[in-house]
């Protein structure tokens, strides 16, 4: 019985408990400024090879004539996010996976292999249902952080590393969660070093960066294709809230 209760409380020390109660996505509301006009691509910049309108939606697609050199982005020209809400719908193939960037950089050194990198915070997309490889994560693209939140987290970043202190979503909350090959909604609120990434209305990632030397507070939003195997995702109904 000792030994039972030990193993107990080590396992509750050593992983955080799963939320009971799931916090849902704020309901729209206020005025949000529509980015994708559904005909063209006005307003944003991309490789005119790899992005088109298609079925009133954004599809970029590599294939092997047109592959991706290096990955590559069709990037918002007529804003920044700093503090903002930004809320859109995805989907994507399962042979490769894209993101969304957020205040983030365009690098247009000598040194990139196309006129579209970006690099900063990235909101991960994939085709995927076991976690931790699925839609929703953090990652720094272009930097060392690499997957810097996974889906499921509440989490922070030290100056001393990561913290983890909860757990959002687990693996049968995500079976019942995400869309295989069809449209998911995704919600990302970003205020002041404070993020929250929601999928179909639900909070499964919320992380604050106490990093004053890596923390990103304002760049470019942009949408990715990945380098390697040909792909292809798709975007539609997005638009965007600035926070005061």
């Amino acid at each position: 019985m000792f030994r039972f209760v030990l193993m107990t409380l080590i396992c509750s020390l050593s992983y955080p408990a799963v939320a009971e109660d799931f916090v849902k996505a704020p309901e729209e509301a206020g005025d949000f400024a529509t980015l994708f006009n559904g005909t063209d691509l006005t307003g944003w910049s991309g490789d005119p090879q790899l992005w088109s309108v298609k079925d009133g939606v954004i599809h970029g697609e590599t294939t092997t004539e047109h592959a991706a050199q290096g990955n590559t982005f069709i990037i918002w020209k007529d804003g920044v996010t700093k503090d903002f809400e930004l809320r859109l719908s995805f989907r994507c193939n399962a042979t490769n996976n894209s993101g969304i960037q957020y205040r983030s950089k365009h690098i247009t050194d000598d040194k990139v292999r196309n006129e579209w990198v970006v690099r900063g915070y990235q909101h991960e997309l994939r085709n995927e249902m076991t976690l931790p490889n699925v839609s929703g994560f953090i990652y720094d693209e272009g930097g060392k952080r690499g997957r810097i939140c996974l889906a499921g987290e509440k989490a922070s970043w030290e100056p001393d590393g990561k913290k983890v202190t909860e757990t959002l979503i687990n693996q049968d909350g995500w079976n019942s969660l995400f869309k295989l090959d069809d449209w998911n909604d995704v919600v990302i609120i970003g205020k002041g070093n404070h993020i929250q990434h929601y999928m179909n209305g639900r909070l499964i990632l919320d992380f604050t960066d106490n990093e004053p030397k890596l923390a990103l507070t304002e760049g470019v939003l942009a949408l990715q294709l990945h380098a390697g195997k040909p792909m292809w995702t798709e975007f539609k109904n997005i638009r965007i809230k600035e926070l005061k």
